[in-house]
């Protein structure tokens, strides 16, 4: 596990709601300001129709899906990195995930409160990107006050690192996120920034919250975000939270006549899940066999012994070799066995990077 979105916006926007569909983990939800103070953390399956198609394949015993894990994180407010409204603990709370789900408000509703008095996406949006600004602009100045004087008595890593805190401070005092601009820093160089654990360093999905109206039809609210994901290179998802709460309460036959009646083939939050999924940059790999068929995630590009390593620490020390079949393959041929007759299952060394979608068999010796 160990991959954590974290669910921000303002007060009111239905974070706490969509967090419950995605969980069913019960976080309170009331029409009122930080009605989330401590941040509540779900487990939530990655739908993935493959696993499923190996299993009816194997005739496992056990299935297990991976999983990702969601944090709804409390409403942020303007001068929250002042401290407005608890800001800098939940500053803090964001720190701790490796993505940000932007919860943005798209839908008109006299019976819910909105903190700034009306809906109005691009604001919403750019309170809670300045705030995030803005406490990263704090972080990098104390870091470059501390690092100067260190510049001053010949520190050479002090005086290595000041033009990349230069750098950054420039890209946050222009109001932006550091995140677009990480592709113009060198390798080392994002390690430094990596430590300083930036929030605006940090990948981010924006979510346009509609009304059931919405679903079908982007309003003009959407439009608006749509167009702010698209200027910044970000990905963006449109879901209606109380509809996707609505059919967690239902039976399967019920939600899938509900589906049907929205003109919907699947729930929402399945799109929703994957695209917080893919902003990771994750992956899944399979093991298969009559005991468990698995789905396992790890970050793309990572090499077979490390691979390895997520099921047993064992199994990464000793790896001697991977056997791999590309589900494609097994889904033609029908078996495992099938596939190694014809020469589809291939024998990869330690330098081979697992792809998503790979059956895999690990030979380890300790």
């Amino acid at each position: 596990m160990g991959f954590k979105c974290g669910i921000v916006g303002l007060p009111n926007v239905g974070k706490s709601t969509l967090f419950n569909a995605l969980t069913a983990a019960g976080a309170d939800v009331a029409n009122y300001p930080f009605c989330t103070i401590e941040p509540n953390v779900g487990v939530v399956e990655v739908p993935d129709e493959r696993l499923y198609k190996i299993a009816n394949l194997i005739n496992p015993q056990k299935i297990t899906p991976t999983v990702m894990e969601f944090v709804d994180i409390a409403g942020l407010v303007k001068n929250a990195s002042q401290g407005e409204g608890l800001g800098n603990q939940f500053l803090s709370h964001i720190r701790a995930v490796d993505a940000i789900l932007h919860v943005v408000r798209c839908f008109q509703d006299p019976d819910i409160s909105h903190v700034e008095g009306a809906i109005n996406p691009q604001r919403d949006i750019e309170i809670i990107n300045l705030e995030l600004v803005l406490a990263d602009l704090a972080t990098v100045e104390r870091r470059i006050e501390r690092l100067g004087r260190l510049s001053k008595v010949g520190d050479k890593r002090a005086q290595q690192t000041m033009p990349v805190l230069l750098r950054l401070k420039e890209i946050l005092d222009s109001g932006n996120r550091v995140e677009p601009y990480l592709k113009d820093f060198d390798k080392e160089e994002l390690n430094l920034i990596k430590g300083l654990q930036l929030l605006t360093a940090k990948s981010v999905m924006y979510v346009a919250n509609v009304d059931e109206a919405g679903i079908a039809e982007d309003n003009e609210f959407v439009l608006q975000v749509k167009e702010i994901a698209s200027k910044e290179g970000a990905k963006m998802v449109k879901i209606c939270a109380k509809v996707e709460a609505e059919l967690q309460e239902l039976s399967l036959q019920e939600r899938e006549e509900f589906l049907d009646a929205l003109g919907l083939k699947e729930p929402g939050l399945n799109q929703f899940i994957r695209e917080g999924y893919d902003l990771l940059n994750l992956i899944t790999f399979f093991t298969a066999g009559e005991p468990e068929v698995r789905a396992w995630t790890i970050k793309k590009g990572t090499k077979a012994p490390q691979a390895a390593g997520k099921i047993h620490s064992d199994m990464e020390r000793g790896f001697i070799r991977v056997e791999v079949t590309k589900y494609e393959d097994l889904l033609r041929e029908g078996s495992l066995q099938k596939c190694k007759e014809k020469g589809l299952t291939r024998i990869e060394g330690k330098d081979y990077e697992i792809r998503d979608g790979d059956i895999v068999y690990f030979r380890f010796n300790l």
